[in-house]
């Protein structure tokens, strides 16, 4: 069975990263496979396979150390660039992983030095950000954290990190930026063990923040399928929350080292479910991938691969409306009772005393009952197995 695939417009909101087209290959047992990209190069690729924007970290535009004429040049190009193609800026982000001054973290570093460096780099970023139109200021911590318990003290550790993102709070309401935080969970690589590995973990570093408001989450399906968890299901808690920022999509193989495939890749049957999720949940920001083509590939693959990640978005989308839509799922999702999951358990005005003299059911009856999940679940994967339309 054959469906047809919808093609991307600006109204899907699809966006890259930078750093993901524009990746060199180069891995921690070989060197670069693929030579540098241009930036407007990248621009006008990605414009021309229907994507809506890009995001980008500071250091992907400008190099580390440049100096204000080459910063400034290099930001006259980039806005040349995005008005050329119609692209937009969808987020915006800061590196604070790559160059060795961030080897033991940044908002987190022991040193204090580093740390202050570290959020100043942030502060001029996001300036940038917002000069650029970006909604969303993404925070992924890859070097806050450690390789051995002793090296790093997690609450002084946690103390620091809440002081960074308050001063960056303040920042943004001070200057008047329509920007908000999100942050970016991930358990381990590049350091042993990072601060904030999953949603969970970071929905509730959100609350002791002074704006809270102002900070929210960028699951990455990788990353929480790193730490072992269903990536769908830390969508909808951070949906639940209200805390759904950004997401980033990719593929993954199961908790392994980060294999940042390309969405639809690796476990379909779980892209499936973040996509119901998202839609279910009314989820209306960028759908943007972070991805990287794989190190074989030529730059002819990187495109590939690009226009690979809007498409199985697409066609998944397709298959989960046709699956919502389907009769026999609606009766199945009756038969397993999933809309008395939606019901209140007490009724209104009900409390623990109307509870106690309510006429107890027969345990025993209620155990036998029919739960018809088998049916449900095998419904959606036929529909994903191209099987039903």
């Amino acid at each position: 069975m054959t469906i047809d695939i919808p093609k991307p417009t600006p109204a899907d909101k699809f966006s890259f990263g930078l750093w993901t087209v524009g990746w060199q290959a180069r891995d921690p047992f070989g060197d670069a496979t693929r030579a540098e990209l241009d930036l407007v190069h990248s621009l006008e690729q990605l414009a021309g396979l229907g994507a809506y924007g890009v995001n980008f970290h500071d250091d992907d535009v400008i190099p580390f150390g440049a100096d204000d004429a080459t910063r400034d040049a290099i930001i006259a190009r980039f806005k040349q660039g995005l008005a050329d193609t119609g692209l937009v800026v969808t987020t915006a982000t800061t590196n604070l992983f790559t160059h060795p001054v961030f080897k033991d973290g940044g908002l987190t570093s022991n040193s204090r030095d580093v740390r202050r460096f570290a959020i100043r780099k942030v502060m001029r970023n996001i300036d940038l950000a917002a000069e650029l139109g970006a909604r969303v200021y993404v925070a992924w911590g890859g070097r806050e954290g450690a390789e051995f318990q002793g090296t790093k003290d997690v609450a002084a550790a946690l103390d620091r990190y809440q002081e960074a993102f308050n001063v960056l709070g303040e920042y943004v309401v001070d200057q008047g930026y329509d920007l908000r935080f999100a942050i970016e969970p991930k358990p381990n690589e590049p350091r042993g063990d990072i601060l904030l590995p999953t949603v969970g973990h970071a929905l509730a570093f959100i609350e002791t923040l002074d704006r809270p408001e102002l900070v929210g989450v960028n699951p990455e399906i990788g990353h929480e399928e790193m730490a072992g968890l269903n990536a769908a299901a830390g969508y909808a808690q951070a949906l639940w929350h209200g805390k759904l920022f950004h997401i980033d999509l990719n593929g993954q193989n199961g908790p392994r080292y980060d294999q940042d495939l390309r969405f639809g890749a690796g476990n379909v049957r779980g892209a499936f479910w973040v996509v119901d999720t998202l839609l279910a949940g009314g989820y209306d920001g960028p759908v943007h991938f972070d991805y990287k083509p794989i190190r074989p590939e030529t730059e002819t693959g990187v495109w590939v691969s690009a226009k690979a990640c809007m498409d199985n978005y697409l066609i998944l989308r397709e298959k989960v409306k046709a699956y919502r839509a389907d009769p026999e799922v609606q009766q199945a999702l009756v038969d397993a009772a999933l809309p008395e999951l939606a019901q209140p358990t007490l009724a209104d005005g009900e409390g623990w005393r109307e509870l106690l003299e309510w006429e107890l059911p027969d345990p025993e009856v209620l155990a036998a009952r029919e739960v018809a999940m088998e049916r449900l679940d095998q419904l959606a994967l036929e529909h994903l197995y191209g099987v039903r339309g």
